[in-house]
């Protein structure tokens, strides 16, 4: 029994603590408070920590306070559960600082700045393939999620425009959204936020653990407002069947006369498969997709709080959802949940996208990929692990060709399309010989080494499959992927050869988080959400 679960560390250092006359404050000692590391030094006082101090201290000591306390966040560069970008070029983080007090909001007073907000929505509806880059509208958006959001919303008012047009109930029996059920977890906030039934679609082995189009179809009828397409499943990185989808809904329209959109969350794949994959049909070159969003902080390689969504035609965006607005100075329009919204995200996505231009982010997209490739197979070969995702197996004709004559393995586009991400799980023979060893304590013993590697299940109907898995982004370099290996294979050896090991790392694995004076800070008790019903609802 791990003796954590019966002794508090906080009370230990409390009780631990010299006692101090009444009138002693000088160094804290209250548990309540923030010492500043250099108290001793300076002769400064504590602060509280959950109450506004009566009076502040320097900037200098400010800043010192809180850079120490960050300093014990995991480094961003070993955190490989995340897609979320962490770095930029020096001339990039300059342009930011520049401009960090600009509000884009107000087009008035920076329109230079709402000018490069209109090119990064032209330049992505033109690479995206929407019919005219001029006639395509669009905005920028917090991240993914907001877009998501926006992007359902302009599908459930257009369909609410087409019943009342026809005469019919928007309310009997409502609307519903279809996806699967390996979508993120924002697809599903969307429908219980707006009201929308969320149709989660089972995935399987079979479908590569993504969204079946076939099965699919079992869940869509006249109240469909749209079906979600995901490109880039966060699970596993597999891109959903974009054309595919479009191709049965095109028939179910000639067959019923009912007309289902596609919203494509290329959240990751948006800024991947036009340069690594431009073959692949998943954009606006086909007709049935009306909107998609995608993350520029995520493979667009901006920093954190910038995403997009593009409809490839005004006339997919409702205009009972866009607000003028008068009282900045001129006739503005707004189409977001945001209405403050920091400019620098944005100028650090035009940064890249003129820095990098189409060469710049193609050469990135296949470097990721074959160092993702290059992991992929060397956990295979080990023999102790099954890779669930696919981008490192060549393409059916692939097969072929490589049969008849040699082919050019750092060609990614003879590989199968997808993310430069790495799922993967025990063997079915590593696991028959050591039932014992858990996979969960793979993750443990990587984030005791700095990694960050999540293991998670599958979603319903394969929950009981655990896979662990590895986002191959820039800095993901093969020296890098050589440590990491070389750490995965040492933790599993050690797992293998001590067989004493086991229960330690059981006890291990089976700690609670340590309780601090921030545990019950404004946190939801457990029990507090609804029951999740299987989205991807970790970090990403």
């Amino acid at each position: 029994m791990s003796i954590s679960k019966h002794i508090d560390p906080e009370v230990l250092i409390r009780e631990g603590r010299d006692k101090r006359h009444a009138h002693h404050h000088l160094f804290g000692g209250d548990p309540s408070r923030v010492s500043h590391p250099y108290n001793a030094r300076y002769g400064t006082e504590s602060i509280p920590k959950f109450k506004i101090p009566s009076k502040g201290i320097s900037a200098e000591a400010a800043y010192q306070l809180i850079h120490d306390e960050l300093d014990l966040d995991g480094a961003p560069s070993l955190n490989l559960a995340s897609f979320v970008n962490t770095w930029m070029p020096e001339p990039a983080q300059k342009l930011m600082m520049e401009n960090l007090s600009k509000n884009l909001i107000d087009q008035d007073e920076y329109p230079m700045t709402q000018n490069i907000h209109m090119r990064c929505i032209s330049i992505l509806a033109s690479l995206w393939h929407a019919p005219s880059s001029h006639q395509a509208i669009g905005t920028a958006t917090t991240g993914s999620s907001e877009a998501i959001q926006l992007g359902g919303l302009a599908m459930k008012r257009l369909w609410q425009e087409r019943r009342k047009a026809e005469g019919k109930s928007i309310h009997e029996p409502g609307p519903n959204i279809v996806m699967g059920a390996n979508a993120q977890v924002a697809l599903e906030k969307f429908a219980r936020y707006f009201e929308v039934e969320c149709r989660l679609v089972p995935v399987s082995v079979e479908s590569k653990y993504r969204l079946n189009p076939k099965r699919a179809m079992e869940y869509v009828d006249e109240n469909t407002i749209g079906v979600y397409v995901i490109l880039g499943s966060t699970y596993t990185g597999h891109y959903e069947p974009v054309k595919e989808m479009a191709d049965l809904l095109d028939e179910y329209e000639a067959r019923t006369g009912h007309s289902v959109p596609i919203h494509v969350d290329a959240a990751s794949g948006g800024f991947v498969a036009p340069f690594a994959s431009p073959k692949l049909e998943w954009d606006f070159r086909i007709p049935r997709v009306v909107s998609i969003n995608t993350s520029g902080h995520k493979f667009g390689l901006a920093y954190v709080g910038v995403g997009w969504i593009i409809w490839r035609e005004k006339q997919y965006l409702p205009k009972d959802l866009i607000f003028e607005l008068h009282y900045l100075g001129s006739v503005e329009y707004s189409f977001s949940l945001n209405f403050s919204r920091p400019a620098h995200p944005i100028i650090a996505q035009y940064f890249n996208l003129i820095h990098l231009g189409s060469a710049g982010y193609r050469a990135i997209a296949l470097a990721d990929l074959k160092n993702a490739r290059l992991l992929s197979r060397a956990l295979e070969r080990t023999g102790w692990y099954t890779v669930l995702s696919d981008i490192h197996r060549l393409k059916s004709d692939g097969l072929l060709a490589k049969a008849v004559v040699s082919i050019d393995e750092e060609n990614a586009e003879v590989y199968e399309d997808g993310l430069p991400v790495v799922s993967f799980r025990f063997s079915d023979d590593f696991r028959q010989k050591y039932p014992e060893i858990e996979q969960r304590w793979i993750q443990v013993l990587l984030r005791a080494r700095g990694w960050i590697v999540p293991n998670y299940e599958l979603p319903p109907e394969l929950e009981s499959i655990q896979i662990l898995r590895v986002v191959v982004r820039e800095h993901v370099v093969e020296t890098f992927v050589d440590r990491l290996l070389a750490d995965i294979v040492e933790i599993t050896e050690d797992l293998i050869n001590r067989s004493s090991s086991s229960h330690a790392l059981d006890t291990l694995g089976q700690h609670h988080s340590r309780r601090t004076d921030h545990s019950k800070l404004g946190r939801m008790e457990q029990g507090s959400g609804s029951q999740p019903s299987g989205t991807y609802a970790r970090q990403c």
